[in-house]
This record gives C-alpha cells, structure tokens and sequence, in this order.
C-alpha cells in the first residue's frame, strides 16, 4: 500500500508495523482471558453466545468461519508463492499446487491430532530458526555498512507513484498488516486440545505466539525498509531479503522451503480450530448434527473435510493471487475480537460479586474491544472497495442460514416430543409385494411379506401390467402354482406408467379401505460381479425414489442374492428373464 505513494514513503513502514505490534500484544493479553473463562473451548463463539445473546454469537461464529477458511488460502496461496519466488518456473502452476497443499494437510489432520502434530513439529521450528537467522544476520550487516549480498532492483525500476500519501492510504496499509493477527484466535477456540491444564497450558502457548508474531513481524519490516525492498508480483518480501542477505546460497533455499512450508502448514490452524468450533454450533443446533460426531481417528473428519473443499474452491476461484485475497482477510477475525471482549467485559460484570480481579480484567477486555472495534472499522472502509463487502455479505448470510437451522431443529423437536401423546389406536397395516414375473427371488419377498402379516387379508400382490388389457398367461400360470393363497391384483397402466397407478392404489387403501400403514415389498435380486449391476433396469430403485417421501408408506427391499441361490441343472430356456 505504501509502495503506491512511492519508494520515499516506505519509512512509515517502521511506525505501522510497531503499532500492529502493539496491536498484537493487545489481542493476545486480552485472549489469554479468554482461555482462562472458557476452558471448555469455543473461544470468541461462545464467549459472545453466552453473554451478548444468540445473535451476537452467531454473527462471531459466522465471522469466524470466513476467517478460517480465508486463512487456508491465503496461507496456502502465500506458501506456493514462497515456492515460485524461488523456482519461477511454477509461477504458472500455483493454482494447482495450492490445491494439492489444501489435500496434503486435509488428509494430515484427518490421521488424527498426534499425527499431524508430529508432522508439523519440525518444519515449525525450523521456520522459526531460519527467519531469527535470518533477522540476527540482517541486523549484524546493518550494524556494519555491509552492501547487500545479491543486487535488488533498482527503484526507478518497480512501482511508480500511484497515489499520494494520505491518513486513508495510511490507514490502508495498516488494515493490510491487520492480517497478521488472523490464527490468534484459534488458540481460544481449540482449547480442548491442550494437555491439563489446558487453560495454562493455552494461555502459555497464546504469549508464546504473541511474542515470536510481533518480533518476526517487526524484524522483517525493517529489514525491508532497510534493504529498501519494493513489491512484485513474482518474488516474495521475504525472497528478496534472504536473498540480499545471503545470496541464492542453500541457506536462502533452506528458507524458502521452510517459508513454504510452514506457510502452507499455517492452514493446520483453521483444521485445528474450524472443526471444533463448528461441531460446538452443531451441539447448539445452529449447524448439521454431522459436524459434531467425532470420526475413527477422534477428529471431526466432517469438518475438515467441509473446510478443505471450500477453501480449494476459494483459492480457485481467486486464482490463488494473495493481493486478491487478503482484502477479504481480517474483517472477520476482528469482529470476532471486537465481539470477545465486550462479552468478556459483561462476563467480568457479572462475576464482580465473587471475582476480586474483576476490575482489572474488565479493563483489559474493554480495552482490547475499543481497539479491536476501531481496527475492525478501519478494515471494513479502507478495504470495502477492494473486496471486503464480499465479507460483509457473506457473514449476514451466513447467520441467516445458522438460525434456519436452528429453527428446523426445534421444529423437528417438537413434532417429535411425548407431550400430550396418549396410547396410540392399533395400527393396521396393508402389506404390498410388487410382483414383475414369478420367479425364485419373488417367492421369497412373498415368504417375508407374509412374516409382516398380523390378520388374513392384510397380504396382496400388486402387478402393474403396461403391455396389454390383461396379464401374460405365463404370469397368471406361475402365480396360480407358486402365489402361496396371495390374491394378485393387476393395475393396468396403458401410458406404461409405473408408480402412478401404484400411487393411486395406496391411497386409496388408506382412506377408503381403514389402513393405517401400508407396507411396499421390493422384491430385487442382486448379481455377483459390480458391472452386471448396470445390465439390469432398476426397477426397485426407481420405486424407492418415488416413495421415499409419502407419508404412511414403508419401502422395503428384500434382496435375493443369486450367489447363494441353489441352481437347478436345467433352465428352460423359454422363461422370460426376471423383472
């Protein structure tokens, strides 16, 4: 942002980065809070669910899944770029790769927690390290007048003026460095997958990252405005420092593969904290009961599948370009922030009459939640333009759609619930054995609809004839031998319609003939090998799918296995094949 009023405004670089510092410290002191009242996890979610309401919450839940999901590809989008700043070659590919990246860590954190912690522990530290190195190094040939190791660009060469200096252009380039701060809240919302104790454990962790975000943050910005290091699209800030300070040597490579990585990995924090996050919505109904249950690995494979496609299709649908995504950063994760801590600061109110620390904590939450709110101002009108009403859409919606939710749920609640139920009346039930041809299956669907019979005459077979007036002669020869005492009712259907004259009989049964329910028996006989599935015409199928939604109807299947049928030696080869 700076770099469009010019190379001579890149100075103010140095100011900003301290104040998204101070901003850094803000958060995360402020969080640690949050770690400590809510333990249980669910972070800003529940934090403003529980004191500011339900709205409030959802609006934070909402919120917060933009962020993770703008975190996946943005740091995915941002690894990839670490790649191509060092092999060009794959500029082109980047999409394709981004994808991949997305893949890699899905599949890691569906092998459950321990596994993808262990997989993510060395590229983590080693990133770490190599950019302290990096920083430490930097320094000492700042101290010394040393001229950097590999030429940068001239400036007459990169961005030409743009733009004059302005507070807005300023505030601008403020909202862009807000973007660091996204992945502070994970900490809160993840609790629940520290050790004991997990809200010390949390809040160490949470000062931990504070401290190694804003001095990496800090370092690099002034080596880049030392280094006098401008923007291009195909080379990366931290590419172009590593590489003044040490050359196109295999420590810069070691960089960039850590920078790469660990960039990429940064996504794990979405797949650590989204998963969580949603399956507390789905246990408040505002989301599909699936995202709660826990898959084999103990992880909430539901939700990491959810957000692994939908972060791919962002970062194709944006091409994965960092300049197009991270106007729609931030907005979210702020208003999470902002939400938090004024929930903390009620929390705090109403706690005063047993909480002797109440003050103090109150005052470090409003404080965080006065500043968070004016950041979150500052990035919703300096970046609307430029793609943060995208945002600002999709977290109304988003919201509307957690409440239809919920209303459904308590729809389903309470057609379902026991009040004022008296003994239900005796159920009279209509068993129906859908009858193509006579055949060894068929005999033994009509064996098991009789097991359904409780009355004589609560049995029949239907067949719906679409060839002629009347039923093949064969038909009526092999029912008359092998019908069991069924009666066979013919539905002719003379437009070779099948579930409309059925339709029509069971309703018929049901308001005309006294039955309450009337059960369909399908008789289907299943092959040996997969591919002679797609030889038969799946008539049984097609029925269930026409009924599945009637009311008082009950389809079942009853499935002749032909493997295990005993063949007899000689089939007449006149017979009609099944249907």
């Amino acid at each position: 942002m700076l770099a469009l009023a010019g190379t001579a405004q890149l100075h103010l670089s140095m100011p900003i980065a301290a104040c998204i510092a101070l901003l850094i410290a803000i958060v995360a002191t402020s969080f640690r809070q949050v770690v400590h009242a809510y333990p249980h996890g669910g972070g800003s979610y529940a934090v403003a669910r529980e004191n500011l309401g339900v709205i409030p919450g959802q609006i934070a839940g909402a919120a917060l899944f933009v962020d993770y999901v703008l975190t996946v590809a943005v740091s995915v989008a941002s690894g990839v770029a670490a790649i191509t700043s060092a092999f060009p070659a794959l500029f082109e590919y980047r999409v394709p790769l981004g994808v991949l990246a997305i893949a890699f860590v899905t599949v890691a954190n569906l092998r459950g927690v321990r596994e993808s912690a262990r997989a993510f522990m060395f590229p983590t530290y080693g990133f770490i390290l190599s950019l302290y190195a990096l920083i430490v190094v930097g320094l000492v040939r700042y101290a010394t007048g040393a001229t950097p190791v590999e030429a940068l660009p001239a400036e007459t060469d990169v961005v030409p003026v743009q733009d004059s200096i302005s507070l807005f252009l300023i505030l601008r380039a403020f909202s862009s460095g807000c973007a660091a701060l996204t992945g502070l809240e994970a900490v809160s919302d993840g609790v629940t997958a520290f050790k004991e104790p997990v809200s010390r454990n949390a809040a160490t962790v949470m000062a931990f990252l504070a401290g190694i975000l804003g001095t990496l943050f800090i370092g690099i910005t002034f080596l880049a405005n030392h280094l006098h290091v401008m923007p291009v699209h195909y080379e990366t800030v931290v590419s172009q420092i590593a590489r003044a300070t040490f050359g196109r040597d295999w420590f810069y490579y070691a960089i960039q593969a850590f920078t790469a990585i660990i960039l990429i990995l940064a996504a794990n924090t979405s797949f650590n904290g989204f998963p969580r996050l949603a399956s507390v919505q789905a246990a408040d109904g505002f989301l599909p009961r699936q995202l709660a249950n826990l898959g084999d690995r103990l992880v909430y494979s539901n939700g990491i599948l959810a957000l692994g496609i939908v972060s791919s299709l962002v970062l194709i649908t944006f091409h994965g370009e960092t300049h197009r995504l991270i106007p729609l950063y931030a907005v979210g994760v702020f208003l999470t922030f902002t939400l938090a801590q004024t929930g903390l600061v009620r929390h705090w109110l109403a706690l005063r009459d047993a909480d002797p620390m109440w003050r103090p904590r109150m005052l470090i939450n409003g404080l965080g939640a006065v500043v968070t709110a004016i950041v979150t101002l500052v990035i919703a009108i300096t970046k609307f333009m430029t793609g943060a009403w995208i945002v600002v859409i999709v977290i109304p919606v988003l919201v509307l759609v957690f409440l239809r939710i919920s209303r459904h749920y308590e729809d389903v609640s309470r057609h379902l619930s026991l009040k004022g139920v008296a003994e239900p009346p005796p159920l009279r039930n209509l068993v129906l054995v859908l009858v193509g041809s006579v055949h060894r299956g068929m005999l033994e669907a009509v064996r098991y609809a009789q097991s359904l019979s409780t009355s004589e005459g609560t049995v029949r077979a239907i067949h719906i004839e679409t060839e002629s007036d009347r039923p093949r002669p064969s038909l009526m020869a092999g029912w008359d031998k092998f019908g069991l005492n069924i009666p066979l009712v013919v539905l002719r259907s003379p437009y070779r319609q099948l579930v409309e004259p059925l339709s029509e009989y069971v309703d018929k049964a049901l308001s005309e003939e006294g039955f309450n329910c009337v059960t369909l028996v399908l008789p289907e006989f299943v092959v040996t090998r997969w591919w002679e599935q797609f030889l038969q015409n799946q008539t049984a199928l097609w029925f269930q799918f026409a009924l599945r939604n009637k009311p008082h109807v009950v389809v079942a299947n009853y499935r002749y296995f032909l493997a295990e049928a005993d063949v007899p030696p000689n089939v007449d080869e006149n017979q009609a094949p099944p249907e």
